[in-house]
């Protein structure tokens, strides 16, 4: 578990009363659980409460924390939307009852057509439309929709204009004064356009003055006696404020952006990563750095996106920060030359977008006040640890590391396992594992080969399709395989085949089955059993141990693994058991000459035939 010293009552004191998300992890450090809250201090107490009545799901599932975070937002609202976005991305165990796929839905305005319409849209299409949300209040969208029909009188209706005009008779919407009638030309092409761009005005947010001209109307009608008229006037100021509370938390381009901020204090300073993809914010990371005194927000970011940039595998097309950068136009070439395409560093300066920065920085905020002595710690054991085995290698640059683990059960099929660390930490999106093929016993140099070709062949394949960077497309800084100079040997055969230069590591263990060194370039290099490095490497191979042997325990539990001797014509249970008695492994099965099979109890010459010429 990465937060080894994360004291859960100490962190409760710490929470903010204020509306946002709580992310429980468990003892391997998944995402178990995802909520909202309007009040973050009072909601996650509440889990640790013993006298709370809390159900038998939530019992279960906080005997599982080990840690938790949060995310503050600006209202319950955004706290909604961000929580919806973090299920569906992370699948939380314990989320069940939140993860169907219910989407929130969008205003669109069909600009494509000639005589554009406005709709409800519960998904974004790549059609040319202009989208608008997604909102999460289904009824204030037909709320707004409706008014939008009132006020300015565009059509609802299927007709294919300006083809179909003067071919039907006006809709029930042109007798009751909302729609202008385009069906029958009543409305020039040029007139409906100019309603049409007050209404992506109105869409846009741009409402004080609709609203100020909304309550003229309503104070008007009331002075006339015509109560009805304003009663009417005042359910659509209701509308349009009720829709007005702008989601920050879903970004409506549906890019891929990286939004950052930074906070300051003394000589510390924590930058804080939202992670929009497809227009979801679906996570964020924070980064613990040591500037000097005064340094500036800009400064201070500048250099962090030079380093983490030059790192990380995925490249979006845009970063949001909240002052310039100074070497804006240098890091932009950088950039789209690492992606491939257009990359854009901005600074909002106003809506939506800027208040997304605004979040980022509160929370950089609130992470630094709260947290500065255990994101240090942290940063020992991840970042400085990775820093500490590039130096004990003699490397630089290192961030991905990936390790490789084969796991069999002696007689039974083999499984290989890829766990990847990036930064220190585990990334689990990126995970592999793999199912050995055309092997017979254990081979664990021959399953390590195969499942290292598999991984590189495939990943130069991808790198070929030019896919996006992630999982077997990106390549590691260094390789570390669970074993020594037998595994680095087959590691570095493979890639010198494949016309690769990876630095390969093996991880040595005792007799005890303990880490004991690093194996690299021919030499066992000593780790201090107290360094933070040597800690890294004990959960990285026990990461990947663990894994493999997961991964072979649910195929064995599946039946999809079984004796190699299930595989024998003419060899059934009884004579399995019978071998099995008979010779200590499958080794000495492969020895055996027809005639020793032949007088094992229960055979006969046809089986022992049948084994012999199976093995050889």
């Amino acid at each position: 578990m990465e937060e080894e010293n994360f004291d859960i009552q100490e962190e409760l004191k710490k929470l903010p009363g204020r509306p946002g998300v709580y992310i429980m992890h468990d003892e391997k450090d998944q995402i178990i659980y995802v909520g909202k809250a309007i009040s973050l201090k009072n909601r996650v107490r509440q889990y640790f409460q013993s006298s709370r009545n809390k159900g038998i799901k939530i019992e279960q599932m906080v005997t599982h924390i080990r840690r938790f975070e949060y995310i503050v937002t600006d209202s319950e609202l955004e706290a909604l939307v961000l929580e919806c976005n973090l299920i569906k991305e992370h699948r939380p165990k314990y989320n069940t009852m939140l993860m169907d796929d219910k989407g929130y839905p969008f205003i669109k305005v069909t600009v494509q057509e000639p005589f554009p319409r406005v709709m409800l849209a519960r998904t974004m299409k790549k059609d040319k439309a202009k989208y608008f949300g997604p909102y999460t209040s289904g009824q204030a969208v037909r709320d707004t929709i409706d008014l939008l029909h009132k006020l300015y009188h565009l059509r609802s209706c299927n007709r294919n204009l300006p083809k179909d005009i003067g071919k039907e008779r006006p809709c029930l919407n042109y007798h009751i004064k909302q729609c202008d009638a385009p069906c029958q030309g009543a409305v020039s092409q040029e007139d409906y356009g100019k309603a049409v761009s007050e209404v992506i005005r109105f869409l846009n947010g741009h409402l004080d003055e609709i609203l100020e001209e909304l309550v003229q109307n309503m104070e008007a009608a009331s002075e006339a006696l015509e109560f009805e008229k304003a009663i009417e006037y005042r359910e659509l100021i209701q509308s349009v404020r009720k829709v007005a509370q702008k989601q920050k938390i879903t970004d409506t381009g549906g890019e891929d952006r990286d939004i950052l901020a930074a906070a300051t204090e003394e000589e510390d300073a924590v930058v804080q990563v939202f992670f929009i993809r497809g227009g979801r914010l679906i996570g964020r990371d924070h980064f613990y750095l040591r500037i000097s005194k005064g340094e500036s927000i800009g400064s201070i970011l500048d250099s962090f996106v030079k380093q983490y940039y030059g790192g990380t595998p995925f490249i979006p097309g845009e970063l949001m920060v909240p002052e310039e950068l100074e070497d804006r136009a240098l890091i932009e070439e950088w950039l789209t030359q690492k992606r491939g395409t257009k990359v854009t560093v901005r600074v909002p300066k106003k809506g939506t977008k800027e208040k997304l920065v605004e979040l980022a920085a509160d929370n950089a905020r609130m992470v630094l006040s709260k947290d500065k002595e255990r994101l240090k710690r942290e940063e020992g054991r991840t970042i400085g640890a990775v820093k500490e085995i590039a130096s004990l290698l003699g490397l630089s640059g290192i961030s991905r590391m990936e390790a490789y683990d084969i796991s069999n059960t002696n007689g039974f099929e083999s499984v290989g396992s890829m766990v990847v660390y990036e930064r220190g930490k585990p990334k689990r999106n990126d995970y592999r594992k793999f199912k050995i093929k055309g092997m017979q016993g254990a081979d664990d140099y021959g399953s390590m080969r195969q499942v290292l070709t598999r991984r590189f062949t495939h990943g130069l394949r991808e790198r070929e399709e030019q896919k996006e960077l992630g999982g077997f497309t990106t390549f590691p800084d260094l390789i570390l395989m669970d074993g020594g100079k037998g595994q680095v040997n087959v590691a570095l055969q493979v890639l010198e085949e494949l016309k690769l230069s990876i630095p390969v590591c093996g991880m040595v263990k005792d007799d005890h089955h303990r880490t004991r060194g690093l194996y690299y370039q021919n030499e066992e290099i000593a780790i201090d059993h107290s360094s933070e490095a040597f800690r890294l490497v004990t959960r990285i191979q026990d990461e990947a141990h663990r894994f493999a042997i997961t991964y072979h325990k649910q195929l064995r539990s599946k039946g999809q693994v079984h004796s190699i001797l299930d595989d024998i014509s003419g060899i059934g249970p009884a004579r399995r058991k019978a071998l099995m008695r008979e010779f200590s492994d499958l080794e000495e099965i492969k020895a055996a000459t027809v005639e020793r099979l032949a007088g094992i109890p229960g055979m006969n010459e046809k089986a022992a035939e049948s084994v012999y010429k199976f093995f050889h």
